[in-house]
């Protein structure tokens, strides 16, 4: 199992939102397609059918949690994390 796909599986069980890295959620993002633009702070995430747009910010190295969430429920709700049956 990969790095990517070890960091989906810490999103998904929702242990350590307060504990992941900006860099590794941002990069995450970027390899399930995601096109980036980034205004000041704010690094914004859209993808072509998907509804939802993610804003990630720094927390120092982390990702805000709720943003983690965000990520999650982004995830989840439009079956990117390339398992099954999760």
């Amino acid at each position: 199992m990969g790095k990517y796909e070890k960091l989906i599986l810490r999103i998904l069980k929702a242990k350590s939102d307060n504990n992941i890295k900006f860099e590794d959620l941002r990069n995450l993002l970027l390899k399930l397609g995601f096109d980036e633009r980034v205004k000041g702070s704010h690094h914004v995430f859209r993808k072509e059918d998907v509804v939802d747009k993610i804003n990630i910010q720094r927390d120092g190295p982390l990702a805000k949690a709720y943003q983690v969430k965000q990520v999650r429920r982004v995830i989840v709700e439009n079956d990117l994390s390339g398992f099954e049956n999760q």
